[in-house]
Parts: C-alpha cells; sequence; structure tokens
C-alpha cells in the first residue's frame, strides 16, 4: 500500500516543497513540487515567522497544486547554524544472550543518557557509529548476535530548542505539523553519496546561497558535521562592491560569466549602482579575480573544516561537492588542488521516481534527500528528534507521519535503569490498530513519556489490586 509523504526543504535562498508516493518496497516517487523564494531567514535559520511561513506557504500550495492532495504534516530540514555534536558511548548487558531491537535500543538510550547536552539544546539525531559485542569492534550491525555485553559509539547532533521551536511555529503557520526534523546536511547526504563512497568514507559539502553545510561519512554513518557561513551569494556580493553595480546585475554576471577558467580580455558593459541610467564598461578579467578569490576562500575555509574534524584519514572516497555553488566552471579543479588532491566529485541528486527535471539540479539535493530518508534512506539506527529509533528493517509504513509516537519508547533517563526483563517494545512492532482510529486526533505525546495511550481507561481490576495491596 503507497503512503504520501510531504518534504519540506528550508534554504537560506529558497523554499522547496515536495510530495511523494512511497511504495512496499520503498520506491519513491515525487508527484507535485513548489519552490519559492525564502523570506525571514539568514544563514538558514529563522528571524522572521510571519515571513517565513508565507514563503513556505507558497512552495507548499504550489506542491499540493501539483500533486492534487492534501497532507497535514510533514519532514522538515534544519540548518546547521546553531548545532552542537558530540560523541558519546553506553553499555548494557545481554541477559539472553541475544541481541534483539529491545538491546539495541536500550544501549543507544543509554548513549544518550550519558552524553552531557546543555539543557537548552535538543537532540536532532543520535546515530551509533560504532557498535562493540563484548569485544569485538566495529560490528556493522549487532542484530541477532549471541552475546553477553554490548556497546555503542554514538554521534549525537543537537540544535537551540528555541530555534527548533521558531521552525516548527514557522511550519505550522503555514497549515502543516512538523512530524520529524532533519539536518539538512545529513540530507544532502543520503541523496548524493553511493555505496562506495559509504563504504571507504567521504565528506558531503552542500554549498548553498548564503551557508554550506559539512557532514563527514565513514563507516556507514556520520561521524562529524559543521556549518560554514558562506555560500555563492557571497560571490554576488563581492562582484556588486567590485563593479559598482546593482546586486541582481551582480548576479547575473555571475551566472553568465562565473568562471575560474584563464579569463578573456573582453569587456561588459554594466549598469552603476545608484543611476542605473548610466553605465560603466567592466573586463571579465576583473570579474574572474572576484569570483576566484572569494571561491579560493571557500574552499581552504571547507579544507580547514575537514582539517579540524581529525576525520581526512577515514576519507578514502575524497570530497563531494553539491549544491548551487557547485554550477561554477572549474569549481572541482580548484577544489582538487586546495584539498591536498583528494577525490573530489561533484554530485547531483541521485535519481528517484517522478523526479521533475528541475530536480535534478544540485541545488536540490537537500529537499530530495528528505524523501529518500523517509524511504528508509537514513543510517541502519538512528534515534530521532521525537527520540524514536529509526532503524532500516522496520516494516513499511511504521515510520508514517499519519500515525503518532504512542509505543512505549523509554526517556534517556529513563533507559539506564530499565529492567532487562521489563525492556519496551521495540519500535518496529505496529502500533495497535485501536490507536491507529485516533491518529486523526491524536498528537504526538511527549518525548520521554513512558504512559501508553490506553492509561486513560485504568481496568477496574488492576484499580482493584492496588487498592488491595495498599490495605493490605
Amino acid at each position: 500500500m503507497k503512503r504520501t509523504v510531504l518534504a519540506i526543504d528550508i534554504g537560506s535562498t529558497k523554499v522547496c516543497a515536495l510530495i511523494a508516493e512511497i511504495d512496499d518496497d520503498n520506491n519513491a516517487t515525487i508527484i507535485g513540487a513548489g519552490i519559492s523564494k525564502a523570506q525571514g531567514l539568514r544563514k538558514g535559520s529563522i528571524t522572521n515567522i510571519e515571513l517565513a511561513s508565507k514563503s513556505i506557504k507558497s512552495a507548499l500550495n504550489d506542491a499540493k497544486r501539483v500533486a492534487g492532495t492534501e497532507l497535514r504534516s510533514a519532514i522538515v530540514s534544519i540548518s546547521g547554524a546553531y548545532t552542537k555534536s558530540l560523541n558519546s558511548s553506553g553499555i548494557v548487558n545481554i541477559p539472553n544472550k541475544e541481541i534483539t531491537l529491545n538491546e539495541i535500543q536500550r544501549v543507544m538510550h543509554t548513549s544518550l543518557y550519558n552524553a552531557n547536552i546543555p539543557n537548552e539544546f535538543e537532540v536532532l539525531h543520535a546515530l551509533p557509529y560504532n557498535f562493540k559485542v563484548d569485544d569485538q569492534d566495529f560490528i556493522e550491525d549487532p542484530l541477532g548476535m549471541n552475546a553477553s555485553r554490548l556497546e555503542v559509539e554514538t554521534h549525537i547532533i543537537t540544535t537551540q530548542k528555541s530555534n527548533l521551536n521558531n521552525l516548527r511555529k514557522a511550519v505550522k503557520a503555514a497549515g502543516v505539523e512538523v512530524e520529524s526534523v532533519v539536518l539538512s546536511g545529513y540530507a544532502s547526504a543520503i541523496a548524493v553519496l553511493n555505496a562506495d563512497e559509504k563504504e571507504l568514507g567521504a565528506a558531503v559539502v552542500d554549498m548553498g546561497g548564503n551557508t554550506s553545510n559539512i557532514v563527514i561519512h565513514s563507516g556507514h554513518a556520520i561521524r562529524y558535521n559543521d556549518f560554514l557561513g558562506v555560500g555563492s551569494n557571497h560571490i554576488t556580493n563581492d562582484l556588486s562592491m567590485a563593479l559598482h553595480t546593482p546586486l541582481h546585475t551582480a548576479d547575473n554576471v555571475k551566472i553568465n560569466y562565473g568562471s575560474l577558467y584563464a579569463p578573456s580580455n573582453d569587456l561588459i558593459e554594466l549598469p552603476v549602482i545608484g543611476d542605473e541610467t548610466s553605465s560603466h564598461e567592466v573586463s571579465l578579467e576583473v570579474v574572474h579575480n572576484v569570483i576566484y578569490a572569494r571561491v579560493e576562500e571557500t574552499l581552504m575555509i571547507i579544507a580547514q573544516s575537514i582539517e579540524k574534524s581529525g576525520l581526512k584519514e577515514h576519507m578514502g572516497a575524497g570530497v563531494v561537492l553539491t549544491g548551487g555553488f557547485t554550477k561554477i566552471e572549474g569549481l572541482r579543479e580548484l577544489a582538487v588542488a586546495i584539498l591536498d588532491n583528494m577525490p573530489v566529485r561533484l554530485a547531483k541528486p541521485t535519481d528517484v521516481g517522478g523526479l521533475f527535471d528541475t530536480l535534478r539540479d544540485p541545488s536540490y539535493s537537500g529537499a530530495v534527500g528528505l524523501i529518500k530518508y523517509l524511504a528508509d534512506g537514513y543510517t541502519t539506527y538512528e534515534i530521532d528528534v521525537n527520540r524514536r529509533m529509526r532503524h532500516a528493517g522496520e516494516e513499511n509504513g511504521t515510520h508514517s507521519f499519519a500515525t503518532p509516537v504512542t509505543e512505549e519508547i523509554p526517556s534517556a533517563y529513563d533507559s539506564i535503569t530499565t529492567p532487562a526483563s521489563s525492556t519496551p517494545t521495540p519500535a518496529a512492532t505496529p502500533p495497535p490498530a485501536k490507536e491507529e482510529k485516533i491518529a486523526e486526533t491524536t498528537k504526538m505525546v511527549n518525548i520521554g513519556s513512558n504512559k501508553p495511550v490506553q492509561s486513560d481507561q485504568p481496568n477496574p481490576i488492576s484499580k482493584f489490586w492496588n487498592w488491595a495491596t495498599q490495605l493490605f
């Protein structure tokens, strides 16, 4: 049975809404798309909720019109602007000597409990990069293995609660609920990385309009992420100042003459800023020098971030560049020179069924990545923003956003004390039919609450038993 999903990629210069159908084999087909200019956003973060919601609503209405369907909930990307990352670890005993989803869930929540996360920050993703079964390191998937002890090392990505709440408010004002949030760099990595690059390790850099997001993928998991406040609009600003011409003219110059190859001495005529009735001639050599200087600086900042990660030796597949910035001619050759001759690939989003021609552009990697995330494109195991464990083998529909998250998943603080004999129901178990009936009116329960939905109607026998035990 097909399910219909909505993804909203909120970038620094544009908002892209995609509607897709996902079948039982997790194949996605895009049936609607809408794109609008980003307003009320600065460096990918919301600075004006009203303007941002108008941009989101505009893109959303276009996508709904094309798809001919109405959706009330969405998965949304979030900028890495106010994120902090840390690594943590957890360990649990295996009472039955066989690792089940319960044990994997317990050990991942334990690593969250052990992490020193500030109160003003909320967990976006907890991504395991090393499972250890007894004394055996780097287990790709521990499920079903025999062991007495399970350990995990986890990369935890957090963001400021205020940033997350502002994002939710803006999307809600546009008429849809936010059911899940994904780091934009993570979504881009899902869209562009192939199997070899995941195996060998690679850095994915999504170079956008005002920002760039970096994630380093190693050992089938994200090990590092960073945010850089540089993008292609900085080239536009530089050209505007250097050539004394309006921004929209500078942007056209960048698009039409933006090249890092040897320049010509041809002259172009440009209007003068402040007096567009008059014009002046500018050499293309000047245009080349301005663009070259800014691109070189941007690539050097990226190189410094990769160096800072300490994971350079784990990047066997090199660097994958995507985003609108990558359309500048000669970028790959300059990147190879600046990044110490590492392999560099310019990437577009991998093909998805029904992918509109417009969406084959590298600037839509983040939006396509959100759809692929919903079609089981995430890592083998993950704890998402709702503190729910996702895993690649879960049945189709158990992570459908039409159904509220009501299963008894322990909070990060409860998991450390959960007795082995009373482990919670694994996330793979579909919710009961009774819960599905109330899905339309029920909103998501508070994360960390272990209270099942049915607890609002206590069993009279259990009430009598509790009364009797207290009496005697």
